[in-house]
């Protein structure tokens, strides 16, 4: 019954994409999942920004390359309103360009359009519940950052006190603030000031970024360790 005591309410979706076709799709693949609901649909990024400040959506998944306004447009859009709904490139674009450019712009997620459903659905849940999320061909070429100074890198991690590299670790691998504070035992609220150090001393941007520079971290210490 809804509003039942316990009850989860669904993910609120909108879906920002300039093909019809697509948008149908997606909306009757999450049909068949009960805690995901798509709210609405826009064919343009102009109206997409529309429907999200309008609905205000938990997830938004936007189309990188549509007429008009694309959807890293739309994107910063919607960070420069002030918008609190979690935004998730949705593209055929494999390209290591746009995945750090939607980044940039301040993308919660990016995610192939030829996913598994399931899979789909898992990294919904995932962003919804603030986490970051990221196609695994995608993740593979965020592993290949520019190259950094090994002794810079190790100095960064040296800078980190114990609790700030625990925090880095969870959050690289996509833990949002709740499921970090409950892995360490710790308040949300201090979560966030631990992220918060974490960019700040390694000069990063985002949670992205910090999952990057950990792989490389972890990628130099293989190498030395042949």
């Amino acid at each position: 019954m809804p509003g039942a005591a316990g009850e989860v309410p669904p993910i609120r979706l909108v879906v920002v994409d300039d093909h019809a076709l697509f948008r149908k799709g997606i909306g009757q693949l999450l049909s068949m999942y009960a805690d995901i609901r798509v709210v609405a649909e826009a064919a343009s990024g102009a109206d997409g920004i529309e429907a999200v400040l309008t609905h205000r959506p938990d997830v938004a998944l936007v189309d990188l390359h549509m007429k008009g306004l694309d959807g890293i447009s739309v994107v910063r859009a919607l960070q420069a309103a002030g918008s609190p709904t979690r935004l998730v490139m949705l593209t055929v674009s494999d390209s290591s360009f746009d995945v750090m450019e939607a980044l940039k712009a301040g993308a919660s997620g990016y995610l192939l359009k030829d996913m598994e459903p399931d899979e789909f659905c898992l990294k919904l849940r995932q962003v919804a519940a603030g986490g970051t999320v990221l196609s695994a061909e995608v993740g593979g070429l965020l592993a290949k950052p520019q190259p950094a100074a090994r002794e810079n890198i190790d100095v960064g991690w040296a800078s980190l006190t114990a609790r700030e590299q625990e925090t880095l670790e969870l959050v690289s691998k996509g833990a949002s603030n709740k499921i970090v504070a409950r892995s360490l035992g710790i308040a949300e609220s201090t979560v966030k000031v631990h992220v918060k150090h974490v960019l700040q001393k390694l000069n990063l941007r985002n949670r992205f970024e910090a999952a990057v520079w950990l792989r490389e971290l972890r990628e130099g210490d293989r190498n030395a360790a042949v």
